[in-house]
């Protein structure tokens, strides 16, 4: 964990769903910023840019549905 940065526990982030680990933020070559599990690369991780702990949370979780809009933005 030399490159990783630790979230403070008061940030709200559930665990890793494969093993129960915290996340960390890893800046990756670009300079862009990744949300991920620090036991294993190949668990899941946010895309490369802004520190995005709400889609860690969002499909981290093992009732998460692929593909499916949670919040729509649509007027009745």
């Amino acid at each position: 964990m030399n490159d990783c940065l630790t979230i403070p526990k008061t940030i709200y982030c559930k665990i890793c769903k494969i093993c129960g680990a915290r996340p960390v933020i890893e800046a990756d070559i670009a300079g862009f910023y990744v949300v991920k599990c620090p036991n294993d690369n190949s668990h899941y991780q946010t895309r490369s840019g802004l520190i995005d702990i709400e889609d860690w949370n969002r499909n981290n979780t093992i009732h998460f549905i692929p593909g499916r809009d949670i919040n729509p933005q649509v007027s009745c």
